[in-house]
């Protein structure tokens, strides 16, 4: 399936009400150290803390409106916000759900998926995990639903730039987190069909971590290649890709760069968005943000847009990085 402004801008109208529309607030912390304009899309504030629910309410709607009481049971792997996401969109279409999870999964995560009514099935890793999320679909007993490849979830997901692009239709780039590419998917969808044909083209940059730099390997191999995946702090990152992922030719296609980030870099934006904007982020979501920290020189005079994805953070965790 193709996936077009047309299914982002359904997206929007099929999840109003059920997702929040979340603020793009100036950042005068990372505008001063970038020397340009930055802003934070805040998707922390959504009802479980990350953008993903965007995607799991399109997904679950759009089968409802499809399937109506025929509508199966679902299941799907997760790092921990996409689970937490579908189960509280399944949930209220009273759908059973099961997530497979990593075992090392934060426990915030994994917590808030069992009290959203989901079953849990703890997995070696995330590979492992969606390994068996897949073959669990193959049954026919569930459907399953990717956390990134599924075209309602991009399309959901690419609601944040549609938001972003309509606000501040000036932008010149949006720096966004990339694990298995749902998220930059749908953003760089929205942004590359601009109403405007005079505006300049939207750069759309995507951030991994180098412990788990899936599409950078892949982008230099021109194909999804098996990597290693190692220990990092932005669990929601972390993974390899689904061989049949649709979004590889999307990135591909696309999107502008990629930022390889590391771990120091993290737990500093992690720190540094407590401390300087009063807010909680997680270490996959404030990839942009030790993006733009990073490479500060990149973003000098432009305006930019930063995707604050996720929140889902323990708090021991938080503490000893603040």
């Amino acid at each position: 399936m193709l996936i077009t402004l047309a299914h982002i801008r359904a997206a929007a109208h099929r999840i109003d009400g059920r997702v929040v529309r979340t603020p793009l607030r100036y950042s005068p912390w990372l505008s001063a150290a970038a020397g340009g304009d930055v802003f934070l899309k805040i998707e922390t504030l959504q009802p479980t803390f990350s953008f993903k629910i965007r995607g799991a309410f399109n997904a679950v709607l759009t089968l409802v409106e499809e399937r109506g009481s025929d509508a199966p049971a679902l299941v799907t792997a997760s790092a921990g916000n996409h689970g937490q996401a579908l189960a509280h969109a399944a949930g209220e279409a009273g759908l059973p759900l099961t997530v497979y999870v990593p075992e090392h999964a934060p426990r915030v995560k994994v917590d808030a998926i069992r009290k959203a009514g989901a079953n849990v099935e703890p997995c070696r890793d995330y590979d492992d995990a969606e390994m068996k999320a897949k073959a669990h679909g193959a049954t026919g007993t569930a459907l399953f639903i990717s956390p990134y490849a599924h075209p309602s979830v991009i399309a959901g997901a690419g609601t944040v730039g549609l938001e972003i692009l309509e606000e501040r239709p000036d932008i010149d780039a949006i720096v966004v987190p990339i694990g298995g590419g749902g998220l930059i998917s749908g953003i760089a969808i929205a942004a590359s069909d601009l109403p405007d044909p005079g505006v300049t083209k939207i750069s759309v940059v995507g951030v991994e971590v180098e412990a788990s730099s899936a599409f950078t390997q892949a982008l230099a191999a021109g194909r999804i290649v098996t990597i290693d995946v190692g220990p990092t702090l932005a669990d929601g990152l972390s993974g390899n890709l689904d061989p049949e992922t649709v979004t590889f030719d999307i990135v591909k296609r696309l999107v502008s760069s990629i930022m390889l980030i590391a771990e120091p870099a993290l737990e500093q934006a992690v720190g540094g968005v407590a401390r300087e904007e009063r807010l909680i982020a997680e270490g996959a979501g404030a990839a942009g943000v030790a993006a733009v920290l990073s490479d500060q020189k990149r973003f000098a005079d432009r305006r930019t847009a930063v995707v604050l994805s996720g929140a889902n953070i323990n708090l021991d965790t938080l503490k000893r990085l603040i």
